[in-house]
């Protein structure tokens, strides 16, 4: 397992090691030693996954404190692109963004953690895994608006729910997330 870290602090883009013979492939998404060396949260509350059609935008999410939670996302059939927003007051990156084609055939995944907003758009058929450190509270789940960013989406016409287009743009949004810096 190959852990990157990206230009947003804390926010990690993870490289499996895939194990191929004539059966397919085998991957491991948690090795707890590696997340730990690196200061990322891996205890995991809930699981879930999205079955997302060719076009489809799902995004800004994030969970409001105190029912924030960090979250590892990858994809287990076809391939997306990941984007994440940081709103952490205070932090080096606040407000920028960061993009990750996320495959199966990869077998890559992106560390999200607490106080960024989270979405992605299906290149194709895909089903994408996320695991979260706290669980779902629909009191305090919550977006901003997945067009308000500065995001480079690669599509034109995307298929969003209501909610989704409902959320505040960025500019607009008043984040209750501080950043606080990792010690070493």
């Amino acid at each position: 397992m190959r852990m990157t870290s990206t230009h947003i602090p804390g926010c990690f883009e993870i490289q499996a090691d895939l194990h191929t013979d004539e059966r397919g492939l085998f991957v491991k998404t948690v090795v707890r030693e590696e997340f730990l060396k690196c200061g990322l949260e891996c205890d995991f509350v809930e699981q879930y996954y999205s079955i997302s059609w060719p076009g489809v935008i799902r995004g800004m999410h994030f969970q409001r404190p105190p029912h924030e939670h960090a979250k590892l996302v990858y994809c287990v059939l076809g391939c997306v692109i990941d984007a994440v927003v940081d709103l952490r007051i205070g932090s080096p990156t606040h407000g920028q963004t960061l993009t990750v084609e996320l495959s199966a055939a990869k077998g890559n995944m992106i560390y999200v953690p607490r106080g960024l907003a989270h979405g992605f758009c299906a290149r194709e058929e895909s089903v994408l895994v996320y695991n979260v450190s706290s669980a779902y509270a629909p009191q305090a789940d919550t977006g901003v608006l997945w067009n308000s960013a500065g995001i480079e989406w690669p599509v034109d016409q995307p298929i969003l729910s209501p909610r989704d287009q409902s959320f505040p743009p960025l500019p607009s949004f008043s984040s209750p997330f501080v950043f606080e810096a990792v010690q070493s």
